[in-house]
């Protein structure tokens, strides 16, 4: 295999504990920091290659918001390193029970194209934070940035514990073929079943992070100018291609009616006339998603945009009306400017349209009425949800993201990207002597000894109790 020296190497540096020091982990946090503020303008032109990134949302994503999970953890990784003390039993009361958060080893990480920095350097800050070797497998769509990585990582992180590993379907094949203690993967569900698949034949947990149609319910209580303008930036950021963009959105016919001028209104306000002209407007990856994402224009109705240029790999910010649930712009997570309405006639069959479906990364619904909004939590289930704006609950790091069933498995951001990359190990340390408390649990057994041990080590109900 021809990664089996990596992973070998990487597995000595790990054993070898040089990972494991608060110390070092910290210098190698701090050496991505420096890659983020020295090359933040290659990361911007390459974005922009492979995009056509509006240099604003590269900025957002690629920079500060890596830079804000960055910190986050360095301001806290002393405390979440600790040993976390549990609660103890009588038997155990002069003993020591914690959980030690340890690495798990050499850990592997599969990027997308989509945000091609972000997504690799969020998960690695929390695999370095935990203390692992790592292997990061950069998204060979996004040319550009991969070989930005591949060249400049290995400039900032220790080579002996970090790499990075480029190619296509066959080298990643080959490279899951080998043995990792932990595989963080983002993508599509048909590459993730392909992961978790070889991750099965060596028992090696994982997380994969899927996306999936996130529906957005828009009931008749609701302002439609803001309801417009914050799902117009969420579906059309980055040209659509975020995972947890609204993908469609369900509302009865009447609301269908008032959204329409308002969301023309707000894509005008945002990308002008043409949109084709403005510089904050992205294009499709490559030819073969372009392909894709205007084959599903011939979904309903196009009520907003529908144009296409080849050339350019650009697909106006498009509405499509009155569509269907068997259109084929419903059989797929779009993954592009299009955003399809469909007609429902209330909020409860907007739920059980929902719940017919497999679980989405993300709910939104919007209202201005809470009860509304907490209908449509209580009664859903999805990786995350969000009432009355669109992909900002992607921003905060004191939330998991992740997703549920078909959208994922696990999560990350913040501290729970340091708990992703940790194994739980749980401890008790016992004292040496005071040999003669052990002795109602050996042989021969008695029911005195089986009421001594029940009594030392039995939970009970609070608001409960034993009368000795």
């Amino acid at each position: 295999n021809p990664f089996a020296g990596l992973v070998s190497h990487l597995r000595a540096s790990w054993l070898s504990g040089k990972t494991r020091p608060m110390e070092y982990r910290v210098a190698q946090l701090e050496a991505l920091g420096r890659f983020l503020d020295e090359k933040k303008q290659e990361i911007l032109e390459a974005t922009e290659l492979d995009m056509g990134n509006p240099s604003f949302e590269a900025y957002f994503t690629e920079i500060l918001l890596c830079k804000n999970e960055l910190n986050v953890t360095l301001n806290n990784l002393s405390s979440w390193m600790k040993d976390e003390h549990v609660d103890k039993n009588l038997v155990t009361q002069l003993d020591s029970a914690f959980i030690r958060k340890e690495p798990y080893g050499v850990v592997l990480l599969m990027a997308p194209w989509n945000y091609p920095i972000h997504l690799i350097l969020v998960p690695l800050i929390g695999a370095i934070a935990a203390g692992n070797c790592v292997i990061v497998k950069p998204s060979e769509i996004s040319k550009n940035t991969e070989s930005l990585v591949a060249e400049l990582l290995s400039c900032y992180l220790d080579n002996d514990c970090f790499a990075v590993v480029t190619g296509g379907v066959q080298e990643t094949t080959r490279l899951l073929e080998n043995k990792f203690d932990y595989i963080f993967f983002t993508g599509s569900p048909s590459v993730g079943r392909v992961v978790m698949t070889a991750a099965a034949k060596h028992l090696t947990p994982v997380t994969v992070e899927l996306g999936g149609k996130n529906p957005c319910y828009v009931s008749d209580t609701c302002d439609v100018h803001n309801v417009a303008r914050r799902v117009v930036w969420g579906r059309f950021f980055n040209a659509g291609q975020t995972c947890n963009a609204p993908d469609y959105l369900l509302c009865t016919l009447e609301m269908q009616e008032k959204l329409m001028p308002a969301l023309r209104e707000a894509i005008t306000e945002f990308f002008g006339p043409n949109p084709q002209e403005s510089p904050d407007f992205g294009r499709i990856v490559d030819d073969k998603q372009f392909r894709r994402v205007r084959a599903l224009l011939c979904s309903g109705r196009v009520a907003i945009g529908g144009q296409t240029d080849e050339a350019e790999r650009y697909i106006a910010p498009t509405v499509l009306a009155d569509v269907l649930p068997s259109d084929p712009a419903m059989q797929e997570e779009i993954f592009g400017p299009i955003l399809p309405i469909v007609v429902v006639a209330n909020m409860d069959e907007a739920i059980d349209f929902i719940n017919a479906r497999q679980r989405p990364l993300v709910v939104y619904a919007f209202s201005c009425d809470s009860k509304v909004v907490n209908q449509v939590l209580e009664r859903t289930s999805s990786g995350g949800f969000c009432g009355n704006d669109t992909l900002m609950q992607g921003m905060l790091s004191s939330l998991p993201f992740g997703g549920i069933g078909n959208s994922g498995l696990g999560k990350y951001h913040g501290k729970f990207t340091f708990d992703t990359f940790s194994h739980q190990r749980g401890c008790l340390h016992r004292n040496m002597g005071l040999e003669t408390l052990n002795a109602p649990r050996y042989p021969p057994y008695t029911q005195q000894k089986l009421g001594l041990i029940t009594a030392t080590c039995e939970v009970k109900r609070r608001g409960t109790c034993t009368l000795l």
